[in-house]
């Protein structure tokens, strides 16, 4: 088991998924600072209940999967603020958790396994080349890298991350987002994706 420190927020981080963030709260000032100090990665986690900024009061309900982040960029253009850039490496389930005096939460968890680098089925090919074809749109667009929601190197040939960029495109619910986030098997996440894609006709037959 390893003890990481959380960040709940309301959106859910997937492996090699990119999360531009701006960090003013102290607790998570301290927190950044000593993982870009430390290169140590954090844990992201969806938010159940409660708000991203505390309030006095207010309990926090934290899903039980998440995926651990990795600074690679950082910038502090004020006191106070920190802008930084992670990407999301591996998943992990929390075994346990605190909230320590500062607000911060602190998790021992266990890492789950990375996806097998599984090549898309023929029936699954649609959906590859809609986000093939959605990249290439941006790009067309000359939309800046560090903005563009979708970071290379893209991976088109591989189940779990053609399946991990559309689990963040997609307005999903939290329920769906967790449910997919700990689906072990890359396929299936790709056809779970493809059923709701197809439902909501942005699919080409």
């Amino acid at each position: 088991m390893t003890s990481i420190p959380l960040f709940p927020l309301n959106t859910v981080l997937y492996p090699d998924g990119y999360l531009p963030l701006q960090i003013f709260e102290v607790r998570y000032l301290d927190m950044i600072r000593k993982c870009i100090t430390g290169e140590q990665p954090f844990g992201v986690v969806q938010l159940l209940d409660g708000t991203e900024v505390r309030k006095p009061g207010q309990d926090e309900t934290l899903a039980q999967v998440g995926t651990l982040a990795k600074v690679v960029d950082w910038a502090a253009p004020l006191s106070g603020l920190l802008q930084i850039k992670c990407i999301g490496t591996r998943r992990f389930q929390i075994v346990t958790s605190e909230q320590l005096k500062n607000g911060l939460w602190m998790a021992q968890v266990e890492l789950l396994p990375p996806d097998m680098a599984v090549p898309i089925p023929p029936e699954q090919q649609n959906v590859a080349d809609a986000l093939g074809a959605l990249i290439r749109t941006l790009q067309e667009q000359k939309i800046p890298l560090d903005q563009m929601p979708i970071q290379p190197p893209y991976r088109l040939d591989e189940c779990g991350w053609v399946a991990n960029r559309w689990c963040e495109l997609l307005s999903l619910t939290p329920v769906q987002k967790q449910l997919l986030l700990s689906q072990e098997n890359p396929v299936l996440r790709l056809e779970l994706i493809q059923d709701n894609l197809s439902e909501n006709g942005l699919l080409e037959e």
